[in-house]
Order: C-alpha cells, then structure tokens, then sequence
C-alpha cells in the first residue's frame, strides 16, 4: 500500500530549481566540431573566458579528433601495434650491446661458480 507522501525523497524547502533561484546563465558561444567519420559535435563555451576555444575536440560518439573545418577534419590517429618487452629493448639496445651485457653477465654467474 501506498503511503500517498507527496514530498517524499525531498528535504523541507526544496522546490523547483528555475532560473529565478539560480541566477541567468553565463553568455555562451557554440562552435561545430567535425570527425573524420562526419560527426558533428557543438560544445559551448563562455563568451566571459576571454581564452580562444581549442582547434581540435574529441567526438563523443567515436573518439577520433574533429576539428571546426568540414571540408579537412583531422585524421584519425594511427593505431601503433602492440609491442613486447624485447621490441623495446631492441629498440634500445644493439646486437653488440646485448653481447656484452650477455658475456658479463655470465662471466659473474661463473665467478660465483653457479654455472660452467
């Protein structure tokens, strides 16, 4: 059954929230943003600011960059593939540089005579 409270999950005095209790809304300017897939996107921002609005926004509904012009939206970004421990240390490191590391780690390993 029912209880017929009317207020409740309220607090006393809450009302509706209107611009009478909030105040006017700041001055704001909206800029078209536009994806490599076509999407468009229009934040808006504070005219009050004075800071230039960014060139590039990520689009919500895919994440690539957009950018304001339609015509050239920047590219998507370039998907780098998966790389291991040994690419990156291969990146680092030459064949010599890791013969060397090699021998004289093996030469401690037989100074302590853990391995012939």
């Amino acid at each position: 059954m029912a209880s017929g409270n009317a207020i409740r999950g309220s607090r006393v005095g809450a009302g509706p929230m209107g611009e009478a209790e909030r105040g006017d809304a700041a001055p704001r300017f909206r800029i078209s943003y536009w994806c490599a897939n076509g999407h468009e996107t229009t934040p808006s921002f504070s005219e009050e600011v004075g800071v230039q609005p960014p060139e590039t926004w990520d689009c919500p509904r895919c994440g690539f960059p957009a950018g304001q012009d339609q015509t050239t939206p920047p590219s998507p970004p370039r998907n780098e593939p998966y790389k291991t421990h040994l690419a990156y240390v291969k990146e680092r490191r030459s064949d010599a540089d890791g013969q060397a590391i090699l021998d004289e780690a093996l030469a401690s390993l037989r100074a302590r005579k853990l391995i012939r």
